[in-house]
């Protein structure tokens, strides 16, 4: 949603700028948008798609830990018994 809103801004501005003779208006604007978006801490949907496989992984490798575990609680529990 927001890389949408982004491209089509970035759009819109190209537009306006392309009809117009400002091309050092230009420039700057797209510096400064450049500046305010690496300050923002984003990343690119290639990263997060990426991180959150690595996150499904580690959920599933967890599962399996914790059925293990109560098993073993299961087979500890059954040699204790007197």
């Amino acid at each position: 949603m927001e890389t949408r809103f982004l491209d089509e801004l970035n759009k819109k501005v190209s537009e306006l700028l392309a009809a117009s003779p400002a091309k050092d208006i230009e420039k700057n604007l797209r510096a400064l948008l450049s500046s305010a978006f690496s300050r923002l801490d984003l990343v690119t949907r290639e990263e997060f798609d990426v991180q959150q496989e690595v996150l499904g992984r580690t959920r599933d490798k967890l599962q399996q830990m914790e059925t293990r575990v109560a098993e073993m609680e299961k087979l500890l529990a059954n040699t204790n018994k007197p």
